[in-house]
């Protein structure tokens, strides 16, 4: 396969309302990111994906956009973003953009004229339908709850949402409307971006017949899934935005594809299909979901995680490009989720980090991981603000399905306001994120997890990805190795082998807190071996046979 930068990349994610506040309204800000990008360049990341930054009434926290060119003014102005993208890139720091295109705030320009007339010339940027016997066109969900259609008072059609009924899905038949995405998206790049992450970009191709979907369990509405997710002709779209747009630029491209499998994603991504450089899938993240999805008791089971991580290692390999992620701005803390956020909380930090680094693909590391956080137990629903976790309450609670406590129990482990909450900078007021009040509250352990107190604790959490950031810089074979699992069946260690040229890569993990022991499998053999990095001191070198430690994690390079 060919070797690109981005590929040798990590990639941090910034979700800006919760970064860091320069102004004191309690809300983080362009601003404030500048203020830390040494503390990211001293972490040693490449590329920093932003959430969201533009013009938006927030009804999703800023994924739901009314001026594409524009910056929110909580965030500061586009003076602030150019500043931002200069000093980023004089520290060698490239800059991610997020790009919403499946869907526009209903603020947008283009949707208020939309609603205006039938005949309105924007009318057919959007997905307008006639309803059927004073109902819906059909029986499509919406991903936040609810139907997918809102009906418009006054030319009495409905329109498609399939996220908030304040998110309009854009109608990406029209050819006029493409184009107009298209020169927005070569505007930033002629600013000196980087790159793009798009939204759910690959449910901008809906069936035109928008037949009605599959109804299953209590729900009274249908997942479209195939219907509204990779179609077909997503990849026209894809391919007709490469060749007006991206190939024209040297830059980073990340999809965001819910319910994709590896042999669809290697049509978004395979080196010969002119689309994208890697896509974001979501396998991993509904691990342990049962019939009421995240909302309802889940488990981690190491072997089903094993299996479809090891199956996108292998699928892809030679054909396309991994994304590599275990957190992000709509998903709980990895700390919390995958391994003990209470008395192994650094330990297996560490060992994720070193699990998740060592795979082949792009690292995302999202804002806080580097330094452990965790998941929140806020006491009331009313000091949530996720508009998903919000709507999730309200169903089930209303509907009977669960008592306050049942749904507040699933929304301490798997709401997404768990990510949102600002970042612990410090000890002081508001762990540093603001001098004013937050716009979402602090997680209260800020006192003892917090980036100050790791900065010079070179056995902290944020020391140790710093060295396996350096670690994957200097080393080819974190990037370009071969994978092959081993110990499929081992109930608690994922180990697995990187191979490239005459050297093998040998990734221990314990992924639980009782000891557990590894035996090195006899068709692994070496002359040589070195200790690249562990989450505990080591003191025998025998790697036959090792002894693994809570949450234990061992890299070592063999040859």
């Amino acid at each position: 396969m060919t070797k690109y930068w981005w590929k040798e990349s990590v990639v941090y994610q910034i979700y800006p309302r919760s970064f860091k506040d320069s102004n004191g309204d309690g809300i983080g800000d362009l601003r404030g990111i500048i203020e830390k990008l040494d503390y990211l360049k001293e972490l040693g990341v490449d590329v920093l994906w932003l959430s969201p930054v533009y013009e938006s009434p927030n009804d999703d926290n800023g994924y739901d956009i009314s001026n594409y060119q524009c910056i929110m003014k909580e965030f500061g102005t586009m003076e602030d973003f150019d500043l931002l993208l200069a000093e980023a890139h004089n520290r060698k720091i490239k800059i991610m953009m997020d790009l919403v295109v499946n869907h526009s705030s209903d603020e947008h320009q283009w949707f208020v004229e939309s609603k205006k007339s039938k005949t309105n010339k924007y009318r057919d940027y959007y997905i307008w339908r006639e309803g059927k016997d004073n109902l819906p066109p059909n029986n499509w969900g919406s991903c936040f709850s609810g139907s997918a259609w809102e009906l418009d008072p006054k030319s009495q059609m409905y329109f498609l949402h399939l996220f908030s009924k304040k998110q309009p899905d854009l109608n990406w038949e029209n050819e006029t409307l493409r184009k107009e995405i298209f020169d927005m998206m070569k505007w930033w790049l002629e600013k000196g971006i980087d790159g793009f992450r798009m939204d759910v970009i690959n449910m901008i191709a809906k069936d035109q017949n928008f037949t009605d979907g599959i109804v299953s369990g209590s729900n009274i509405y249908a997942d479209p899934g195939k219907l509204s997710k990779n179609h077909p002709k997503v990849h026209d779209y894809l391919q007709e935005m490469n060749k007006e747009v991206l190939s024209n630029y040297d830059i980073i491209t990340v999809g965001e594809t819910p319910d994709v499998t590896p042999e669809e994603a290697i049509e978004y991504v395979g080196e010969n299909r002119n689309e994208l450089n890697m896509v974001f899938q979501f396998e991993h993240m509904g691990i342990g979901d049962g019939p009421d999805g995240k909302w309802g008791e889940t488990t981690f089971e190491l072997k089903a995680f094993k299996g479809i991580m090891s199956k996108w290692q292998v699928s892809l390999e030679g054909k396309g490009w991994n994304s590599l992620y275990l957190n992000n701005h709509d998903q709980p803390r990895m700390v919390s989720r995958f391994g003990n956020d209470n008395k192994y909380r650094i330990e297996s930090a560490k060992m994720l980090a070193t699990y998740l680094h060592m795979l082949k693909g792009t690292p995302y590391i999202y804002q806080g991981e580097e330094i452990g956080m965790t998941n929140v137990k806020f006491d009331s629903i009313h000091d949530y603000q996720d508009i998903e976790t919000l709507n999730a309450y309200k169903d089930y609670t209303e509907n009977g399905k669960k008592s306050p406590a049942e749904i507040m129990s699933s929304i301490y482990k798997r709401g997404r306001d768990n990510a949102r909450t600002p970042f612990q900078w410090n000890t002081k007021k508001n762990a540093g994120f603001t001098e004013g009040t937050p716009w979402l509250k602090v997680n209260p352990n800020y006192d003892y997890v917090n980036a100050e107190s790791q900065l010079g604790d070179k056995n902290s959490i944020f020391n140790y990805y710093k060295k396996l950031i350096q670690l994957r810089k200097n080393n080819e074979i974190i990037v370009y190795g071969e994978y092959t699992l081993i110990l499929e069946n081992h109930p608690q260690i994922y180990a697995y082998t990187r191979k490239l040229e005459n050297k093998t890569l040998l990734v221990i993990c314990n992924f639980f807190e009782s000891c557990a022991k590894f035996v090195l499998p006899s068709n692994i053999t070496y002359d040589h071996k070195e200790l690249l990095i562990s989450n505990y001191i080591i003191t025998s070198e025998v790697i036959d046979e090792i002894e693994l430690r809570a949450y234990e994690a061992r890299v070592y390079l063999l040859k």
